[in-house]
């Protein structure tokens, strides 16, 4: 097929914010760049709960019989399975930031950067965040 025959790809240069960002397709490691990017903003936003759950479980044992109720009846007008939601998503974050964060300095060190390691890697990090969390999700949760 010569080159006049086949479709001719959309060349992006500059993204407009309203026309180029529905039609750009991100590659996989975009998008877990991205996703990168989202986790360390959640850990840094829960960072309060984290302290709060680290101080309740260690001062002594009212209190962490306090820290256990909160997760299995709720706290205040919060239920408990919120608690064990918001858990969750940080116990994801916290995974894939390290998944994926390894990933980068990988690739750093190792200077792969070719697109085919690039999509291996990215979809490592995505089996190893999701698969990690949804094993500890399922402890969580009181599945085994």
């Amino acid at each position: 097929m010569t080159e006049l025959a086949k479709k001719k790809r959309p060349e992006f240069r500059n993204l407009n914010l309203f026309s180029d960002v529905r039609t750009y397709r991100l590659p996989l490691a975009g998008f877990i760049s991205i996703l990168h990017r989202v986790s360390g903003m959640l850990m840094f936003i829960l960072l309060p709960l984290v302290i709060w759950m680290f101080d309740t479980s260690v001062s002594s044992e009212i209190s962490f019989g306090r820290f256990s109720a909160a997760f299995n009846v709720g706290l205040g007008f919060v239920p408990g399975w919120f608690i064990k939601l918001v858990t969750l998503a940080l116990i994801w974050a916290y995974l894939h930031h390290l998944a994926a964060g390894v990933r980068h300095l990988y690739l750093d060190v190792s200077h792969k950067t070719t697109k085919d390691f690039g999509r291996q890697s990215a979809v490592a990090t995505l089996v190893f965040s999701i698969g990690l969390t949804l094993i500890l999700g399922a402890k969580l949760f009181g599945l085994y």
